[in-house]
């Protein structure tokens, strides 16, 4: 790396962190809560006009249904948070709903759970900052026509800030999460209190709506069109549980003891969910809010609680402004979980083992970057519209949250038929004896039952809006995921020293292929160093046009010192492509000279000191390497020159 981008890197990304700090950079209860849970908690931005966008369907009438079905999301995520705590202090090394159905449902289910968070972290980073930067366009409506940079530019930023790794990123988090909690809680409580009519408040009523905004009261339905759209809505409404599964993934991000911080941060997160989601929806609905696409239903509602108060433009642009923040921010949630997901299929050659490797911060580099990327991609497709998104969004967490929890329904009856004092080992993990699985795998049972009847909710409800893409997508991931292991097993078979027979290893041949286009300093140099270790070193001229050849050949007796018992070999050609005749040449020498044994090509190469100079050489070089690449017993050794200017 040049000197230029390595100190561009340093500004960045910052110094790297030797190994030993890694107990260092983990993170404490309160900068854990704004990582992992900003996804959940900013959920509430958007869950109660996710359910009320559906029943606006049925007509305005309709929205009164909005509180129940919130209630009933609200009783689902209890159930889903006590589920994943349980995974934690069970699963203490991490890794959530992959290694918990792995553990006890097997291979192939987990290979699921695990395609299926992957999509989830990839559309948390999509939704999420789409949605911030609706909550953005909904207070500054002139920065609409450029919502697609802004998400794109979001992504950047929050990737370089995760690349500097966990604890600063929480750290940088935490203060936006936190007034974003409070601004939301005081407007919520400020709308209460005007119901109450305390303090001589009125109540607040709904701002005006646009005038192109037409509602039609929509007339009777029939029985099965209303139950279809109900549970529609109360599916829609799930998207409040998007994330909650995050802590279980990350438990070695906490500071030890890390299965007692993580399981804490859960109960903090499913306490402070329902907060926000409950009061936001019973504000919204009693004010009578409706749902339209350019302003949010949380926009609305702090500008109804707070219009006429004394400050209230302040709090107002206080909930608009960290609820940006915190839906941009949100998107950490899957930047932190994408990459350590990514780490453990790695590590069980489910996916590229350099998704293992941590970079300068200790954090997963590459993990962070291709979930920058698909994110972008996801974005653009989608313009930027959440609405858009969401019907992919809750798919895969409702799967994830099924095969979990009825894989902690499997384990707590293992440990129900332990005796006191008893321990056993899984694959995984060790259990022992524990009082209470009597009611505790009931509750597991019930709850992988209620959200894998919301999963077929939504299969059926959002299949043709787009959750068809994620249904085909995740077993295509599965496939890949066994295809990538199946290589991994033969690769180790292939290199494996069981039964090794020392005639499996060719013989090196004494000769080296050096392709030159011209004499000079570059190729004198990988001529020099050919002759180090060869006595037959073969300079390989593709001749095309005569004038330069002569010039070579002149060249070449002038430098006698150098080129002195290296064989020339001129291949005429009579057509432009050089590459041919050489590799034929190559193949020549390889399969009939020097049949099953391994044979040397060294080639020059040039090093320009400035990076973009570095597109305008080397290219032949490039293509040869690839060309020779299937070759098994052809080594391709570069012998770079450093060229300055």
């Amino acid at each position: 790396m040049s000197a230029s981008l390595s100190s561009l890197k340093r500004i960045l990304i910052g110094e790297p962190f030797p190994t030993h700090r890694e107990i260092h950079e983990r993170l404490d209860k309160v900068r854990a809560l704004a990582i992992f849970a900003s996804d959940p908690i900013s959920s509430n931005a958007y869950a109660t006009e996710a359910i009320m966008s559906v029943l606006l369907i049925m007509g305005t009438g309709a929205l009164n249904l909005t509180l129940p079905l919130a209630l009933g999301v609200m009783a689902l995520v209890l159930l889903v948070v006590f589920s994943y705590i349980q995974t934690i202090l069970h699963y203490p090394d991490g890794g959530g709903a992959y290694t918990v159905t792995k553990d006890n449902l097997g291979r192939n289910p987990a290979l699921f759970a695990g395609a299926a968070l992957l999509i989830d972290y990839v559309l948390t980073v999509s939704v999420s900052v789409s949605a911030g930067i609706r909550a953005v366009t909904s207070a500054v409506p002139w920065l609409l026509p450029y919502s697609i940079f802004l998400a794109l530019l979001a992504i950047f930023i929050l990737t370089m800030i995760n690349l500097r790794g966990v604890r600063e990123s929480g750290t940088i988090f935490a203060i936006p999460t936190y007034l974003f909690i409070l601004g939301v809680i005081i407007t919520v409580v400020l709308g209460l209190a005007r119901f109450a009519g305390l303090f001589g408040l009125t109540p607040p009523v709904p701002p005006e709506l646009p005038p192109h905004v037409e509602l039609e009261t929509v007339g009777n339905v029939s029985n099965w069109l209303f139950l279809w759209l109900v549970l529609r809505a109360f599916a829609a409404g799930c998207t409040a549980l998007t994330g909650i599964e995050a802590i279980s993934n990350g438990v070695q991000a906490f500071k030890p003891p890390e299965a007692k911080n993580a399981a804490k941060t859960m109960v903090a997160m499913g306490l402070i969910a329902m907060i926000l989601f409950g009061g936001i929806t019973y504000v919204a609905t009693h004010i009578g809010l409706v749902p339209y696409e350019e302003e949010s239903i949380l926009s609305q509602m702090a500008r109804s609680v707070t219009e006429g108060l004394p400050g209230g433009g302040f709090l107002y642009y206080w909930v608009q402004l960290f609820t940006m923040l915190i839906l941009i921010l949100a998107a950490n949630t899957g930047y932190q979980d994408f990459p350590r997901l990514s780490s453990f299929l790695a590590h069980d050659g489910f996916m590229p083992r350099w998704m293992t490797n941590r970079g300068d911060r200790l954090v997963y580099n590459y993990g962070i970057i291709t979930l920058a990327a698909i994110s972008s991609i996801v974005v653009v497709i989608f313009r930027a519209d959440e609405i858009a998104m969401l019907p992919l969004y809750a798919l895969g967490v409702m799967l994830c949250f099924t095969l979990s929890q009825a894989s902690m329904f499997k384990l707590m009856g293992r440990i129900a038929h332990l005796k006191p004092g008893e321990k056993m080992k899984t694959h995984v993990t060790e259990i022992h004896y524990e009082k209470g699985t009597w009611w505790k795998r009931p509750l597991n049972g019930i709850g992988a039952i209620v959200t894998g009847i919301v999963l077929v909710i939504l299969i059926l409800t959002k299949f043709t809006e787009g959750a068809w893409a994620v249904v085909i997508i995740i077993p295509i991931l599965v496939w890949g995921f066994h295809r990538t292991n199946e290589h991994y097993a033969a690769v180790a078979k292939t290199l494996s020293l069981q039964d090794f027979n020392m005639a499996e290893l060719h013989t090196i041949a004494d000769v080296v292929i050096v392709p030159i286009a011209g004499v000079h300093k570059g190729t004198l140099q990988a001529l020099r160093y050919a002759k180090r270790f060869s006595q037959d070193v073969r300079a390989v001229y593709i001749n095309t046009n005569e004038e330069v050849h002569q010039r070579i050949l002149r060249r070449w007796h002038e430098i006698g010192e150098i080129t002195e018992g290296i064989h020339l070999v001129v291949i005429p050609t009579d057509f432009r492509d050089i590459l041919t005749p050489l590799v034929e040449y190559i193949d020549q020498v390889n399969d009939v000279e020097f049949a099953n044994q391994t044979i040397t090509v060294v080639v020059p190469e040039f090093v320009p000191d400035a990076v973009p100079a570095r597109i305008l050489h080397n290219q032949t070089a490039l293509l040869l390497r690839e060309r020779l690449r299937h070759h098994g017993d052809v080594v391709i050794i570069d012998v770079p020159f450093q060229v300055h200017g």
